[in-house]
């Protein structure tokens, strides 16, 4: 009943603010799929050329002169790109006002189209020390894909924000000595193995992997199995709608005093989106089986709006809840970001946000930050 009463506080708070401009966001909002504007399949990362146009010229509120000459391509068959990502943040207390500074991500990207249905892509993120290459061959029926290499699975709504519950939480960043403050696909994540995907006409993609994790401090014992559902049906011109699920079953260390166990964990979550016109609201639900501890269960919510107030401004708010152990009463902790994400140029983003943390018992220890992005 608790989480019902939230749940629909939150869906109201919502549909009287504005529009959602995470990942697949865009999707929504433009009416396609992760796919038409990155190099992976299943989004993040790398845009292909049609998401660079759309960063160069659809998202900021100015564009670059066309006397400044710009490309994505070091020859015709060879893209490059990267990410820079950094926060600005004031961490408030009852006892103390701290301003510090994080590094988010610092990667560096390359594809390289090796055939007409073959591509190879490979990353390098500085700040965590982390690579990622794979191939990918569309070589299935309908533009069906196999991809093999090192990767992040497909699980979920995959958000640019890691320190939403469902894609890893603060990482203790925000609360120092915390411990599982969010799902485990935080952004250190990655896994070596396979992928398939396969199209469902034109208004459904599946996908399953197979791999184990190669990501540091996580400890993960191979192999695991994650597999998603999304379906993306036509609704209108106007509108676009987005609704799926996720599964995700792998082994993970922990300790019981001076035992170390490796219980399988199995995640199982489902997720919605909705566009219209310039508004989108997205959702995702999350259980976990075993996570915290052996015998437990665990919840992660996501729900976000956003809105584009003029062409390059959108106001965005999003709730986020994690309940480690559903057993418990009162361990739960949640969290209300309110804020805005400002594109002034081409390939440059602001977001001011102020984050209402809640926990029990209920202490002073708020968030105001200013996130930089540059990418290209």
């Amino acid at each position: 009943m608790k989480l019902f009463k939230t749940l629909l506080s939150v869906l109201f708070l919502l549909l009287f603010v504005s529009e959602s401009y995470s990942l697949p966001r865009y999707a929504l909002r433009m009416g396609g799929t992760c796919a038409d504007c990155h190099v992976n399949p299943t989004g993040g990362l790398m845009r292909n050329s049609g998401g660079w146009m759309f960063g160069k010229n659809v998202l900021p509120m100015e564009r670059p002169s066309k006397e400044f000459p710009m490309s994505d391509k070091l020859n015709e068959n060879i893209q490059f790109g990267m990410d820079i990502r950094g926060n600005g943040l004031l961490y408030m207390t009852d006892s103390t006002k701290r301003i510090d500074f994080q590094k988010m991500t610092g990667s560096v990207y390359t594809n390289v189209d090796l055939s007409e249905k073959i591509s190879a892509f490979a990353r390098y993120d500085f700040i965590w020390q982390i690579w990622e290459a794979y191939a990918i061959a569309h070589i299935l029926p309908n533009d069906g894909y196999l991809k093999g290499g090192s990767f992040t699975p497909n699980y979920g709504i995959r958000l640019d924000d890691h320190t939403a519950y469902t894609r890893g939480g603060d990482l203790g960043l925000i609360t120092p000595g915390a411990s599982k403050r969010g799902l485990i696909f935080d952004p250190r994540y990655v896994e070596s193995g396979v992928e398939v995907g396969q199209y469902i006409s034109d208004f459904a993609l599946i996908t399953a992997s197979v791999g184990n994790s190669h990501s540091p401090n996580i400890f993960v014992t191979d192999p695991s199995y994650t597999a998603n559902l999304l379906l993306y049906p036509t609704v209108s011109d106007v509108a676009a709608l987005m609704f799926g699920g996720s599964v995700a079953i792998f082994k993970q260390q922990t300790f019981a005093g001076s035992t170390v166990r490796f219980p399988e964990v199995q995640m199982y979550g489902g997720y919605a989106g909705i566009g219209i016109g310039d508004f989108t609201l997205m959702g995702e639900y999350d259980i976990a089986n075993n996570y915290v501890k052996q015998d437990s269960a665990s919840t992660a919510l996501m729900i976000e709006a956003a809105y584009s107030l003029v062409k390059g401004l959108d106001a965005v708010v999003r709730y986020d809840r994690f309940d480690p152990l559903t057993s418990r009463e009162n361990d739960d902790i949640s969290r209300l970001i309110v804020g805005f994400e400002f594109h002034p140029y081409s390939f440059v983003e602001i977001r001011p946000q102020y984050r209402f943390q809640m926990e029990h018992p209920s202490i002073m220890n708020d968030t105001f930050l200013v996130q930089f992005h540059l990418w290209y």
